[in-house]
């Protein structure tokens, strides 16, 4: 939807791609409510942090927070039907001129899927709806020559999205080892090369899965990694942050490193930080950690990787036939860009050394290490035009001479005739009014949300549902029902009949019984080995002793002689 259409159609909100790929990959008859919930790109920080004398790269993120719910029958009355969540994952896009990054930054369940009634044996449709929600959106946001990653960090917790939901006995908590190889086979399936519906200019030339376990050696992560029956292993053990960088390799490492929210890394990044600005060196190193190998090794030190746990680190590259820079002008406009606090127009050509040597400026930490506080010409472009114009005395004059009388106001007069109000016949939605596309992000209206929201309103529904309750069935359906009204109480236009669209699967799921699990193995005439029959003498009867010693023991009677007496004292 183009910047000056008119928003507030349902067929503009809701994503029918998404509900059409979800009902082809869950069980046949099998009925859920997706609800989806988005932020239009929004400005944020860089999560790379920029090397020595540049600037940080102009950075867009979108939030997309989904959740899966189902209607199941009351505890009192089977007649009625209450829904209640099952599953929710929230996934932040950061979008750049250079790439697209997925984080995947929550995921949850509530347990209360059992209550669907599947069949036992059939795989759970949380793990499909997972890849299916992020292929969706590497498809929508995936832009020409430009390179796209998931990243995710697997830390086993009894709780994420849901509290009180570890209290339900039917949830099903995975440990830390399993996790790893739940996101790892979640994953699996976005490496496999996507159908020929997508053109040849959009198809990458390879997608490769990375995994790395701070702690364990290469042998040891290698049992994580789902086998494949095909030759070509797509998998690595290892990571790709210098593949995946714009920069050469000589950079600093906390060049290569993202700053991802609530993330181990970030976390270490930041106190590793503390020596740069303590020290105030200039090139942007730290003294503890000189490269990045060495960053993950000391990363298996820390306690949220060697407290009995193990955390994985897994991200999916996807890379085109062709990695083209962009264009001058949005490098131009990168590199410009300020921070926040800034409030003034920086010029691209400040910045380059030749620049700062004419303007007779040194080079200090100021100018070549803090990119947002440079050091600007000592005379701006404005002081300059105020210093080339005439004294102050010329310009009175010149304005007493050119002055013009002031026209007197006229009196109003007569009766006061009242303008009829204008009653506001739409709410429109403000936060559509941008573009679909720019050098930096892409936002086409099937990658939306049900709803969309800005930042403080999605981050005021994503923190109730931290607070409400999923102990039991009745607090689950309560806290369900309060959590999806307050959402649609917020939305704007028609997007409130949007929120919430029922999917039926439609794949035929082949279950494994019980009694082909547990089935009775025929050994084969050729693997049976008979008996050897015994030698004559051993078929006889049993040998005296035999008998004697199933008999009743006798009491033993010790004789006068071998009692000995206690001498007198």
């Amino acid at each position: 939807m183009a910047a000056h259409e008119k928003p507030g159609a349902k067929t503009s909100i809701a994503s029918p791609t998404l509900i059409q790929q979800l009902a082809t990959v869950l069980p046949k008859s099998a009925s859920f409510k997706i609800h989806h919930l988005s932020t239009p790109p929004t400005k944020t920080s860089a999560l790379y942090f920029p090397p020595p004398g540049t600037r940080p790269d102009r950075t867009y993120c979108e939030s997309h927070f989904l959740t899966a719910s189902i209607y199941t029958p009351e505890n009192d009355n089977a007649t009625e039907t209450v829904e209640v969540l099952v599953f929710a994952v929230e996934i932040l896009i950061y979008s750049t001129a250079y790439d697209s990054t997925f984080f995947v930054s929550k995921a949850d369940s509530t347990g209360y899927l059992r209550l669907l009634g599947l069949a036992k044996g059939t795989p759970s449709p949380i793990r499909d709806i997972t890849a299916t929600f992020l292929r969706h959106l590497v498809e929508q946001h995936q832009r020409q020559n430009i390179r796209s990653v998931i990243s995710l960090f697997a830390r086993a917790q009894d709780q994420y999205l849901f509290p009180g939901s570890v209290e339900y006995n039917g949830k099903h908590i995975l440990d830390d080892r399993g996790l790893v190889r739940w996101w790892c086979r979640v994953l699996d399936p976005l490496i496999e090369q996507s159908p020929t519906t997508t053109p040849a200019d959009l198809q990458w030339e390879s997608v490769k899965g990375y995994l790395t376990i701070p702690g364990l050696d290469s042998h040891e992560t290698l049992s994580y990694i789902p086998r494949n029956a095909g030759s070509n292993q797509p998998w690595q053990i290892g990571h790709p942050l210098k593949e995946i960088s714009r920069h050469s390799d000589d950079v600093p490492p906390r060049c290569l490193i993202p700053h991802y929210p609530d993330d181990p890394k970030a976390r270490f990044l930041d106190e590793l930080d503390d020596e740069v600005t303590k020290s105030r060196n200039t090139n942007g190193q730290w003294k503890s950690v000189r490269s990045i190998d060495q960053f993950w090794d000391m990363m298996a030190f820390r306690q949220e990787c060697s407290a009995g746990r193990l955390v994985g680190f897994i991200w999916i590259v996807f890379t085109p036939k062709t990695l083209h820079q962009p264009t001058e002008s949005a490098l131009g406009y990168s590199q410009s860009t300020l921070s926040s606090n800034d409030s003034q127009t920086w010029d691209p050509s400040f910045s380059q050394p030749t620049i700062l040597e004419r303007f007779g400026l040194p080079v200090s930490p100021a100018t070549s290490f803090n990119a947002s506080s440079q050091v600007q010409p000592t005379t701006s472009p404005f002081k300059r035009d105020i210093d080339d114009a005439p004294p102050a005395s010329q310009q009175s004059t010149k304005s007493y001479k050119h002055r013009t009388p002031v026209k007197k106001k006229k009196r109003l007069t007569g009766p006061i005739i009242p303008r009829q109000p204008r009653i506001k016949t739409e709410n429109k939605n403000y936060l559509l009014d941008r573009p679909e596309t720019s050098p930096y992000y892409t936002w086409h209206p099937e990658s939306r949300g049900q709803i969309i929201v800005d930042e403080l309103s999605y981050k005021r529904v994503t923190e109730l549902l931290l607070r409400l309750d999923f102990a039991n069935l009745d607090l689950a359906t309560s806290s369900s029902n309060r959590w999806i009204n307050e959402v649609r109480s917020g939305a704007r236009g028609s997007m409130s009949e949007a929120w919430g669209q029922t999917v039926t699967g439609t794949k035929i799921v082949q279950v494994r019984t019980q009694a082909a699990a547990a089935g009775v193995n025929t050994l084969t005439m050729g693997l049976v080995r008979k008996k050897r029959k015994g030698a004559p003498e051993q078929s006889k009867e049993p040998p005296t002793s035999f008998a004697l010693d199933t008999a009743p023991p006798k009491v033993n009677v010790l004789s006068s002689g071998m009692i000995r007496k206690k001498a007198k004292s």
